[in-house]
C-alpha cells in the first residue's frame, strides 16, 4: 500500500506536493451564524483552525462559488490547471501578465460577493415553498421553524441570521424595499447576509445595542460585553476577554462600545479578510518574490488556487498540512 502511494506521488507531482488516503473537500452552502460573543461570523472563519489549513477557502475566494470549488475538486489536474489558466486574463486587469495585490484583493471581494449571492440563492430556493421566486414572512417562518405564524415560535427561538425571532421580522420589513410583504432575490440576500450590506448594518448595531445595554446608557460596557457566557468558563477565558474588549474593542478606552465601536466589534471587515487572503497567496506563490504573480507562477501553485482530483487525493496530510511554507 505504501508502495502504491508513493508512486501515485510520483506520477502527479508536477500538479500537487501532498499524499494520503483519497479524500473529499467538503464545501458548504451555510448560512452565516453569530459567533459565540454576538459578532456575525467572519467570511475565513474556518481557514485555519486546529485542524490545519483549510484549502477550501483559498479555492473559493478564487473562484466565487462553493458549486464551482465542488466541481473543480472533480477535475483532473490538467483540466483543473486549463480552467485556472482562462481565468488569469479576468484577474489581470491592465493586461501586464502579472496579478499585482490590488488586482487579486478585488478579485477576491468580488468573490465574498458572489459568495454572498449564492448562499442567498440556495436558501431562497429552500424557503420559497410555492416555487414563485420570492419568499414571504410565513414561508420563511415554516421553513425555519416549521410554524404557521408568529404565535407558533418561541420567544427565544432565533433565525437564520442568529438574531430573536422579533428582531428579524424588523429586518425583513427593512429588507423588503417595495414593501409588497415578500422579498425577491436581492432583497433576501440582504435579509440573509445582513452584515455584508452597509444598508442594514445601522440596524445590526442599534439590535445588539438593544440586545446587551441593559443599563439603558446607549452603550455596551464589559459585563453587557460578557453577558451569560462568564458563568461557562474560568478565570483565564474571563482575562482575555477582558484583554480584547480594552485593547481591541474599546477603541477610546472609556470603558463601554459606543455605535461606532459596536461596529467595529459585530461586523466582520471583508477589506481586511482579503487583504490577509492576498498575503496568504503571495506568500504561497511568490516564487520570485518580485510582489506580483506571474501567471506561471499561480499555474505552478494550482493546488493553492483551486482544486482537482490531485487535490482532494493529497489534501489531508498526517499532521500539518503544506501551506505556505511549500
Amino acid at each position: 500500500m505504501a508502495y502504491k502511494c508513493v508512486l501515485s506521488v510520483l506520477l502527479i507531482a508536477p500538479y500537487i506536493l501532498h499524499c494520503t488516503t483519497a479524500a473529499v473537500h467538503s464545501h458548504n452552502i451555510d448560512t452565516i451564524e453569530r459567533e459565540s460573543d454576538g459578532s456575525y461570523r467572519a467570511r475565513d472563519y474556518d481557514h485555519f483552525t486546529e485542524a490545519g489549513h483549510n484549502l477550501e477557502f483559498d479555492h473559493e475566494a478564487i473562484l466565487g462559488s462553493v458549486k464551482e470549488a465542488e466541481e473543480y475538486d472533480k477535475l483532473s489536474p490538467e483540466e483543473s490547471q486549463r480552467r485556472l489558466a482562462m481565468l488569469l486574463p479576468k484577474m489581470d486587469h491592465n493586461g501586464d501578465q502579472y496579478i499585482d495585490r490590488k488586482e487579486l484583493k478585488k478579485w477576491i471581494l468580488n468573490s465574498f460577493a458572489k459568495l454572498s449571492r449564492e448562499e442567498a440563492q440556495e436558501r431562497l430556493l429552500e424557503a420559497d415553498e410555492n416555487r414563485d421566486g420570492l419568499v414571504t414572512w410565513a414561508e420563511y417562518l415554516h421553513d425555519t421553524f416549521g410554524a404557521n405564524d408568529d404565535e407558533e415560535v418561541a420567544p427565544d427561538d432565533t433565525g437564520d441570521t442568529g438574531m430573536l425571532v422579533r428582531e428579524e421580522k424588523k429586518m425583513w420589513a427593512l429588507a423588503d424595499k417595495n414593501g409588497d410583504g415578500m422579498l425577491d432575490l436581492d432583497e433576501f440576500e440582504v435579509f440573509s447576509n445582513p452584515e455584508e450590506h452597509e444598508a442594514m448594518q445601522p440596524f445590526l448595531v442599534s439590535q445588539t445595542i438593544r440586545e446587551r445595554d441593559h443599563n439603558r446608557d446607549g452603550r455596551i460596557d464589559f459585563k453587557e460585553y460578557l453577558g451569560d457566557r462568564a458563568a461557562a468558563h474560568d478565570k483565564a477565558w474571563l482575562v482575555s476577554e477582558q484583554d480584547k474588549f480594552s485593547h481591541e474593542l474599546d477603541l477610546d478606552g472609556d470603558g463601554a462600545l459606543g455605535e461606532d465601536e459596536v461596529r467595529r466589534w459585530i461586523i466582520p471587515d471583508n477589506d481586511e479578510i482579503a487583504e490577509e487572503e492576498v498575503d496568504h497567496l503571495f506568500a504561497s506563490a511568490d516564487d520570485d518574490h518580485d510582489d506580483l504573480l506571474s501567471f506561471p507562477e499561480v499555474l505552478t501553485h494550482q493546488h493553492v488556487f483551486v482544486g482537482s482530483e490531485a487535490t482532494d487525493y493529497g489534501d489531508h496530510l498526517v499532521g500539518d498540512r503544506f501551506d505556505d511554507e511549500l
